[in-house]
């Protein structure tokens, strides 16, 4: 007989962020974000929360092939999941999230950007949606549904997950919530009419870069891919001022979108130098120093591309430092329903298009548990030619909460 399953899944779309907490020179006056307040314990979470994801892109980093993933989805669904747990397993889950508290400070973080993205600029669009089904038979726990309610709007709905009928209920509400970005939330191979329930997060952003690529300006040209084979990619091209620095591994290009609130941070390696030397330089203290720039009349050239990631988050999560969740003997989740239950499956599926008008990402986060039973600019000129293999983040200015981390290699 089969086990019982507990399935948490979670489609987090974000349609072109940009990267970075970014200082105020690269933010357009027209249209102004309104202000984000942040408490000191807030700041903490978001700080932590980047030094995960920076964690988290090290461990998953593939030294050939371009991907990206996103840290906040899995913050999405290990925070309204870790509801649900109790003891050293919610420790575990705490700490690798960045939260010194505890549950309710990542539940407080998921509410501030639920609430508050999808107001900073009138010129994107922004969707943040969550959603529980649950398997007919089984029953949260009183206050998990409450906290679940309370912090990210999701609304627990009962189904039979054996009418045929429910793996395409979810495909279609990760499709609807994602402008079709993830069409296919859960493949037919891992959808289980015996699960407990699916977890599901999506967020959409929609949103044109501040200053747009002419596509007249576009040509093919060489890109040295990261294992040096030589290829013709459509190069975009444009001059214009943005905040720009170099660090001793790379140059670094801030490209905002809309009225800046969301930016792109794209990190190039020096001739010397590879991603993975860039990567391991990355920290929530040297990404908050990266934050101090200049403003450049800077020469463009970056790769029109899409690229797309699919990957197993269970060894990565638990050498991150929350192992006993996927121990059918340690995990406990008393908190979430009546039977015992451990993390059996833990993947992302992302997405990213970068174009001339802008960019679009998403990313879908799917957890699946088994039961045993500021100076004045000065003019400077810079050039920055994206023609080998890059890194990049796109996060919200103002908290500096890191959406997307990805790469591109040319393969």
């Amino acid at each position: 007989m089969k086990k019982n399953m507990m399935w948490a899944s979670i489609p987090l779309t974000l349609m072109a962020m940009v990267s970075g907490c970014s200082s105020d020179n690269d933010s357009p006056t027209i249209n102004p974000a309104p202000k984000v307040e942040m408490t000191r314990t807030e700041q903490e979470m978001v700080y932590n929360n980047n030094e995960f994801a920076f964690n988290l892109f090290r461990e998953a980093h593939d030294p050939v092939k371009s991907q990206i993933i996103s840290p906040i989805s899995i913050t999405y669904a290990l925070g309204m999941l870790n509801n649900g747990a109790s003891g050293e397993t919610q420790a575990q889950i705490n700490k690798v999230l960045g939260s010194n508290f505890g549950a309710d400070e990542i539940n407080a973080f998921c509410r501030k950007m639920l609430k508050t993205a999808p107001s900073l600029d009138s010129r994107t669009k922004i969707m943040i949606a969550n959603n529980i089904y649950m398997n007919k038979g089984y029953e949260l726990m009183t206050e998990f549904k409450q906290k679940a309610n309370t912090y990210y709007d999701a609304e627990p709905e009962t189904r039979n997950f054996a009418d045929g009928k429910t793996r395409d209920v979810i495909n279609k509400w990760g499709s609807d919530h994602t402008e079709k970005m993830i069409p296919e939330v859960l493949k037919e191979s891992e959808f289980d009419s015996e699960a407990v329930s699916y977890l599901l997060n999506a967020i959409y952003f929609k949103g044109n870069w501040a200053e747009k690529f002419k596509k007249d300006d576009t040509k093919n040209e060489t890109f040295t891919a990261e294992n040096n084979n030589k290829k013709q990619v459509p190069m975009m091209h444009q001059n214009h001022k943005f905040n720009y620095k170099e660090t001793a591994e790379c140059q670094v290009l801030r490209l905002p979108y809309g009225n800046g609130s969301f930016l792109m941070t794209i990190l190039l390696p020096k001739e010397d130098r590879t991603i993975s030397d860039v990567a391991e330089t990355l920290t929530a203290d040297s990404w908050q120093r990266l934050q101090f720039m200049e403003e450049y009349n800077v020469d463009v050239k970056l790769p029109r591309f899409e690229s797309e990631t699919d990957i197993d988050l269970c060894s990565i999560m638990s050498r991150l430092g929350m192992p006993d969740a996927f121990e059918v003997n340690k995990a406990d989740f008393s908190n979430f329903c009546t039977i015992p239950t451990y993390i059996g499956l833990m993947k992302q599926a992302a997405k990213i298009k970068v174009h001339e008008e802008g960019s679009e990402a998403a990313a879908v986060t799917v957890i699946s548990g088994e039961t045993a039973s500021g100076r004045e600019p000065e003019s400077l000129n810079a050039t920055f030619h994206a023609i080998h293999p890059f890194l990049y983040v796109i996060s919200e200015r103002q908290t500096g909460a890191i959406f997307f981390i990805g790469q591109y290699t040319g393969n």
